[in-house]
Order: C-alpha cells, then structure tokens, then sequence
C-alpha cells in the first residue's frame, strides 16, 4: 500500500511510498492520503502527524502521465460541477490530501527528504513544522508546464512567507535549494538525511508534552485568526480561550506545577 498509516506514542507517522514516481500521485493515491489526514483528525489518541515520502522525493505532486491529463480532459466538466468522481476516485481528494482548506487543528510535522516540489509544496503550505535534509528542493512548478496551483499554494505562500520571497517563489517557477528556503521561511531547519526522522520524533515529542486541547486550540485560534481582521480575530480568541479554560486538562496543569510533578493530560 502506497500510503502508510502507523501511531505510536501520540504520534502518527504517514508515508507516501511511491518512490519509482518520486512520490507523485495518481488519483488513488490522492485518495488514499486524503484517507489517512481523516483518520488522523478523527483518531483522539493521536495528538501530532509526521509526514514524509520514502526514497529521495517528498513529494512531486500529481503524477504528469497520468492524474494531470485526466484533470485537463475533464476540465470543461468538472468546472460545470459535472464531473465529481473518476473510476471512484473524488476529485476532491486530492485537494484534501494536499490540506487545502482542510480543518485539522492538531499539529503536523513534514520530514523532507528529496524534492517537495508542485503538490508537495502545496501540502507543505498545510503543515506546521519542516525539517529537510540538505538535497531537499522546493518549488511551485505547475506554471513551467503549463499548469496551476490550485491546491492552496496562491493563497497560502503570500501569508506564510514575506511577499518578495512568495512571489519568487510563484513566479518563477524554479527549484530552491534547502538552504534558500531556510533563509526565505520555508522551512524551520535541515538536518542530515540519517537523522530527519529522529528529529521529526522529537519536534513531535516536544509538542505532545504539552496538553493536546490547549496545542489544538492554538493552532484554531491561528488559522482562523489568519482568514479575518483583527478585531474578528480577537474574538474568535477570546471564545476558543474560555473553551480550553473550561478543560479538565486546564486544572491538571496548575495542579501538577504546584505538587512538583510532569502533568498527565487526558485530552478532556
């Protein structure tokens, strides 16, 4: 199976294993990752994602020879709300796979070993913390071949990155190494190939020693708070801060720093 799905410790670990593509997906496998960002929204034992890809890619987006010429043939259709599935496949799975407008407030953490190039960079725009080996490479492709990314990266790169630096990005087209994305945002740091997934495990253990509520909350309170004006944005603070204050969690916290003790949250 072409997208592995494991938990251990809080943490899920989600694999694309398409390595003779780069980890570039046909519908299927759009399907099938989509499938595994539910089932971790869903899944109330596990607290943080790792993403990655196996071999030397992250992930190059849609496979050219074959999901892009579906899309392109049908394009007509599909923007005439006609054309909703193929051969079983929601098309909109794909734009969920890549976390485009998608609600998952618990933390995600991408593990990049290779290029992360068109829908990969599209679906690094939905996570929260990168790591990238030194050979990592980023770029918004879709315009060198003709094409355009729909999958969030327009709207959410201008907000994530400074202007200059996101419109470099999008307008040419081009790879960045590892080291440019460092300097522009991108990415939050580089680390040798033999230690990517070690240091994935302990991003993720940092953040799940924390209550998991509160870390969610935080991450609502900043998504949302990014698609509104501030006076908005400091509303919907003030409502999810009452929220978590209300949480067993809230008093396990205090009540563990006054006895000298690590806390143990329930998520409740």
């Amino acid at each position: 199976m072409p997208i592995h799905y494991e938990t251990d410790d809080h943490v899920a670990v989600i694999t694309i294993d398409r390595p003779e593509a780069r980890n570039a997906l046909d519908m299927y496998h759009f399907r099938d990752l989509a499938a595994a960002w539910r089932r971790f929204k869903k899944d109330d034992d596990v607290w943080v994602a790792i993403v990655t890809g196996v071999g030397d890619a992250f992930m190059a987006g849609a496979d050219l020879k074959t999901f892009i010429p579906q899309v392109t043939k049908l394009q007509k259709e599909i923007q005439a709300g006609g054309v909703k599935e193929i051969d079983g496949c929601r098309l909109s799975d794909s734009v969920y796979a890549v976390l485009r407008n998608v609600e998952i407030y618990k933390p995600i953490i991408a593990a990049v070993g290779g290029p992360a190039v068109a829908g990969g960079m599209e679906m690094l725009g939905g996570v929260d913390i990168r790591i990238a080996t030194p050979d990592a490479t980023f770029g918004v492709m879709e315009p060198k071949r003709g094409l355009f990314a729909g999958g969030g990266t327009t709207v959410r790169l201008p907000r994530q990155l400074t202007f200059p630096a996101a419109m470099e990005f999008l307008l040419t087209a081009e790879r960045f190494s590892a080291q440019r994305a460092l300097e522009l945002g991108l990415i939050n740091e580089i680390v040798q190939r033999d230690e990517l997934m070690d240091r994935a495990h302990d991003w993720a253990r940092r953040i799940t020693a924390n209550a998991p509520l509160a870390v969610q909350a935080t991450k609502e309170s900043v998504l949302k708070g990014l698609a509104v004006g501030m006076e908005e944005a400091y509303k919907i603070e003030s409502e999810i801060s009452g929220r978590v204050f209300q949480t067993e969690d809230a008093k396990e916290g205090p009540k563990a720093f006054a006895d000298k003790r690590p806390p143990v949250w329930q998520g409740k």
